[in-house]
């Protein structure tokens, strides 16, 4: 049985996580329109987990997202890994692959999503690295910005390196709406503002999730608690300039029951048709 492409038309979507599993399998059609799924968690999964990686992929599609690729990291790319994903990618038929604006690894797993130093020579050798994964992948990339609580250097601010590597590397952008909220309270800068500097036009998916109010000050991106009113407005405002994009409610641990899920997926909805009647 073939498998539909994402679409690029308004649509929300669900990670295929363990925990999860007898749920999304059981949800009635409407629910959600696709997964997504970690490749690194899925290639050469057999047994029952695999049965039902099998059974969900032929009744949803599947967007893929990246956790080990390491993209800004000292160590060579592993281009073993790469033609791994590039096989599980056009096995499923996934036309969707992202990975981090970060890095997390060296010699071995750092087990964090660790922020790049803005500067002028981190943008050069990270798109290189870009360029070289989507020649291996056999398609375009699209990078995650990330949330991060240290900054190594900053040359120039956040979304000022982020326009410069989707240019040099000629690749697209996945948009964490609740990052951007996230840095913009813990490194004192406008959210708004940063929307509205982010090329439009690079803008292919976007995520969104809840975070920990550690204080007024610190916020903490945990993908574990609901989403919270501030970063519904701002996904509205994304909305308005980039257009209804595909969107994924991100839920990794501390899971609700699913309705509750599939009400904040309403609400995406709901974001989604007010920002195609604005535009």
């Amino acid at each position: 049985m073939q498998t539909p492409h994402v679409s690029r038309q308004p649509s929300v979507g669900l990670g295929l996580r363990r925990g999860l599993l007898k749920d999304l399998q059981a949800a009635p059609a409407g629910d959600f329109d696709f997964l997504e799924v970690a490749p690194e968690n899925w290639i050469g999964v057999g047994g029952a987990h695999g049965a039902a990686l099998r059974e969900l992929a032929e009744r949803y599609p599947l967007s893929c997202h990246g956790l080990s690729l390491s993209l800004g990291g000292p160590a060579p790319l592993d281009s073993g890994f790469l033609q791994e994903v590039r096989v599980f990618l056009d096995h499923h038929r996934v036309e969707h692959y992202s990975e981090h604006l970060s890095y997390c690894s060296d010699d071995g797993h750092l087990y964090d999503l660790l922020p790049l130093p803005f500067t002028e020579e981190a943008v050069h050798y990270v798109a290189a690295r870009i360029r070289q994964s989507q020649d291996i992948l056999g398609r375009r990339l699209a990078v995650e910005n990330v949330s991060y609580y240290a900054a190594p250097r900053q040359d120039m601010d956040e979304v000022t390196f982020t326009n410069a590597v989707l240019r040099e590397a000629d690749c697209d952008l996945l948009l964490d709406v609740n990052n951007v909220y996230v840095n913009a309270i813990n490194h004192g800068f406008d959210p708004r503002d940063f929307l509205a500097r982010i090329e439009p036009g690079r803008v292919v998916g976007m995520h969104v999730a809840g975070h920990f109010d550690e204080s007024d000050s610190l916020k903490i991106d945990t993908h574990g608690a609901s989403v919270k009113p501030q970063v519904w407005s701002l996904l509205a405002e994304a909305y308005a300039r980039f257009g209804a994009q595909p969107t994924l409610l991100e839920r990794d641990f501390n899971f609700p029951a699913f309705a509750e899920l599939v009400a904040e997926l309403q609400t995406i909805r709901r974001l989604q048709g007010e920002g195609v009647q604005r535009g």
